[in-house]
């Protein structure tokens, strides 16, 4: 060996053996973002780089999110805080690859030769990355990049650690002190805890943590293994009796198969003297069964996202081992104990003992104060202690509690009580369990607790993007309904919209942004922003899509939404439909029949290259259109076709029971139109189901233009055009009764045609429309578009548009297929 190799070997071997060795000396008293700044000081310094960064990977969106840095100016750090899929970086390969990557060039911009990037591996895919600029050593070594998977594995552990909570030693200490044996193996049927008496009955030496189940002693009696294996296939605890190969103790085992991933839990119960006890009932080893249960709720908690989440998981797993028939979770709020889940309770009483302060004078708030557990055996305990709470526990049919306080941060966060309804002697075991398990309950719940403030904020957001109160129109009524996901940890981005065109004519919106989280929901705020802008801007359904399909473009490769666009024309009743990625409406005509049009949807927003397909429907009078997303008619266990085929049919059940079409009654068609979303929301998500996916439902019935309330004449293209105008305005007006608006209505359409006559060209046709507005249009054979402009002091014209703008409530320009059209609406006179 040369002077050269050995030295090569003694830099890049002994190193980083003692950085492996600082890292394990380091303890588990880590918090995650020292864990991960510690590891990644060594990294870098392992590999002589400029600096480092570490990615957690957002279970959402699957984005990478910087945790923390290294050696880099806030500048470069800030430049890597979000890295998204599909992005050609080293953090991006390194997750997705599942190993070691390095990536030649100064992508950061501070004169590194690369960068390489490792994952920090989770318990199915990576959970985040390790990354270090290299400096002029470039690409690492073999040595070097095993010395960085050791320290993203170490780091690893950390994170998985950690996320147990704070109080997962004083769990693991409660359960190595337990008479049953207790055990959990992973996947691959390897040891990762085992309590004391698990490892006298393994008889595996000091230790039998990493060994396989098999190998033990113990492991090896017939029929293990294959009982192993089939509580795994079927995915469901199974129990049975086992003898040792020495022959002298029965015990009865009981294995618990947890989560997807293939781990398991396996208590031994010692039933030995039950079985030689003549008479004696077989207990069936309930302390294990007991203790498998705490070991689930370890697994539930560390799966908790919500505070519902956490009640339901402390329901599951502590009331029945322990035969507890009640539990209410409290939070301390402002003072104030608030009641977030209950079990086993009324209402009624819940309500009563909802807010109380921490100046009351009760065992929770006791409990609270001292930050000590109260153990109350029985009524007549309780009543001693608090005897003008007496009526109050009379009427909760409860005879035992333990009042835990929930200290999470060095801080009462509030109190879990479980009650029994009878006397209760607590064991020294069971106070020490359910004192340990409270300390895991209040980290579960603190967490919790900060993600219903963020989550409430999200839904907060959503909801003030959509709209709040939707408009009531001559043409059409609406009703809608938008329903948050009921699992999940983020919003997502569906939407729905009314809007008001020119003419009465009603642009009818819905729409869903791809995926979930508070990116999507803003997302689909510019969305709504934008398509409202574009609509007022009167573009036909295809221009208007091709806009927002540059938008979305613009967001990133990997941002697609889905729209529907509908204007919908009361003079002609037909409605323009185009769709990009998202399903038809559904058309219910008034006698009852009930179809989807058969119309060509083009790809997402994003995804899709114009033009878009326009599809025309025509719509018999007080017909129904009805909008929904994917949401509400897609779902794990019915396809888009299925849910489509389901609201026909709700639709039609609905309509033949209930007429929605009350002629000359608007208030009572708009509350029927309410009652029929929430007919259709019923049967198609039932109540109490959860569902993976917001949903969004827009029912629209339309109302066509009474033929007597439309007038409409062509006009010469002379000079003569404007005054014809005006006498066929004097005579319309007259049979419409509306002599008030003559004058001014003489005034528009003298300067409008005028403009047609001095600037554009013919065909010249002027249109009158009675409505809640008296709507006045002409139409010409030009595409120039009518601006206002400041006219000089000595400008003989340029001042029409002024005129027009002043004695119309709103004025504007349509073009159409060959020319265009100005219009303009004056409010109607009020009638005694």
């Amino acid at each position: 060996m040369s002077a050269g190799t050995a030295g090569r070997e003694s830099r890049t071997d002994t190193p980083g053996s003692v950085r492996l060795g600082l890292l394990a000396s380091a303890g588990d008293g880590l918090a995650d973002t020292d864990a991960l700044l510690l590891a990644l000081q060594q990294a870098t310094a392992e590999l002589r780089g400029l600096g480092g960064l570490a990615h957690l990977r957002d279970p959402g969106s699957g984005a990478l999110r910087l945790v923390t840095a290294s050696g880099l100016t806030p500048r470069i750090a800030e430049a890597w805080s979000t890295v998204r899929q599909g992005q050609d970086v080293a953090p991006v390969r390194a997750v997705c690859g599942g190993a070691c990557v390095w990536l030649a060039g100064d992508t950061a911009g501070t004169g590194a030769s690369g960068m390489v990037s490792v994952p920090l591996p989770g318990p199915e895919t990576p959970v985040g990355t390790l990354s270090v600029l290299t400096g002029e050593a470039g690409e690492p070594d073999p040595v070097q990049r095993s010395v960085l998977l050791a320290v993203a594995a170490w780091a690893a552990g950390c994170l998985i650690r950690s996320s147990g909570s704070g109080a997962r030693p004083s769990v693991d200490r409660a359960l190595r002190g337990m008479s049953d044996g207790f055990l959990v193996v992973d996947e691959h049927w390897r040891i990762t805890f085992a309590n004391e008496a698990a490892e006298r009955l393994l008889g595996t030496g000091p230790s039998p943590l990493g060994s396989v189940l098999w190998d033990a002693p113990a492991g090896r009696v017939p029929g293990l293994e294959g009982q192993c294996r089939r509580a795994v296939a079927e995915g469901r605890p199974i129990s049975f009796e086992l003898s040792p190969p020495t022959g002298r103790r029965v015990h009865q085992v009981r294995m618990d198969p947890v989560g997807d991933g293939g781990g398991m839990t396996i208590t031994f119960a010692d039933v030995t003297d039950q079985r030689q006890r003549p008479g004696h009932p077989e207990e069936g080893g309930g302390t294990a069964r007991r203790t498998a249960r705490m070991g689930e709720l370890t697994m539930a908690l560390a799966e908790a996202v919500s505070s519902k989440d956490v009640v339901r998981a402390v329901a599951e797993h502590v009331l029945p081992p322990i035969g507890a028939e009640g539990l209410i979770v409290e939070a301390l709020e402002s003072g104030r104990v608030r009641v977030i889940g209950s079990a086993g309770y009324s209402k009624e009483f819940i309500s009563r003992i909802d807010g109380v302060t921490l100046a009351d004078n009760t065992a929770v708030t006791d409990a609270l104060r001292t930050r000590t557990p109260r153990f109350v055996e029985s009524t007549a305990d309780f009543v001693e202690r608090y005897p003008r709470l007496r009526r109050l526990t009379a009427n909760s049919n409860k005879k035992a509690w333990a009042f835990l306080p929930l200290i999470a941060s060095g801080r009462a966060i509030g109190c879990c009580v479980v009650s029994f309804t009878r006397p209760r002697s607590f064991s020294e075991q069971e106070r020490t369990l359910l004192t340990a398990l409270s300390g895991l309950v209040a980290q579960a719940l603190e967490r919790a607790r900060l993600y219903d403030k963020e989550h409430m904020r999200a839904q907060e957001l959503q909801r003030g993007l959509l709209p709040r109160v939707l408009p009531a129109l001559p043409a059409v009524s609406a009703a809608a309904r938008h329903l948050p996901a009921g699992r999940g940890d983020e919003v997502g981005g569906d939407w729905y919209d009314v809007i008001p065109l020119s003419a009465d004519r009603v642009a009818l919106v819905i729409g869903d942004v791809m995926g979930h989280g508070i990116a999507e929901a803003a997302t689909m705020g510019r969305l709504r922003t934008a398509l409202r802008t574009l609509a007022d801007l009167e573009l036909e359904p295809d221009e208007l899509l091709g806009h927002l399909n540059e938008l979305v473009g613009e967001l990133g490769h990997d941002s697609y939404a889905t729209c529907a666009y509908a204007v919908f024309d009361p003079v002609t009743r037909i409605c323009s439909l185009a769709l990009a990625g998202h399903p038809p409406p559904v058309v219910v005509h008034p006698d009852g029949t009930v179809r989807g049009p058969d119309v060509t949807v083009n790809p997402p927003l994003g995804a899709a290259e114009p033009p878009f397909d326009v599809h025309e429907l025509h719509l018999p009078e007080e017909s129904l259109l009805v909008f929904c997303t994917d949401g509400l008619v897609e779902s794990a266990d019915r396809d888009l076709d299925e849910g489509l085929a389901q609201l026909r049919q709700t639709l039609a059940g609905a309509v033949s029971r209930t007429p929605y079409f009350p002629a000359g009654h608007p208030e009572r068609a708009a509350g029927r139109l309410e009652d029929l979303c929430d007919a259709v929301v019923s049967a198609l998500l039932p109540q109490g189901e959860p569902t993976n996916d917001d949903a969004a439902l827009l029912i629209a019935r339309t109302r066509g233009t009474p033929a007597t309330d439309i007038a409409s004449c062509s006009l010469p293209e002379d000079p003569r055009a404007a005054g014809q105008a005006r006498e066929y305005v004097r005579r319309q007006l007259a049979a419409w009764a509306l002599d008030e608006l003559v004058m001014t209505t003489e005034l528009l359409v003298s300067e409008l045609v005028g403009n047609v006559v001095r600037h554009a060209k013919g065909p010249i046709r002027l249109r009158l429309l009675r409505s809640r507005s008296l709507i006045c249009e002409v139409y010409d054979g030009s595409l120039t578009t009518p601006r206002i402009r400041r006219a000089g002091h000595t400008d003989e014209g340029g001042r029409g548009l002024h005129l027009v703008a002043a004695l119309s409530r709103r004025w504007g320009t349509r073009f159409l297929g060959a020319g265009k059209c100005i219009w303009t609406e004056q409010d109607l006179p009020l009638r005694c």
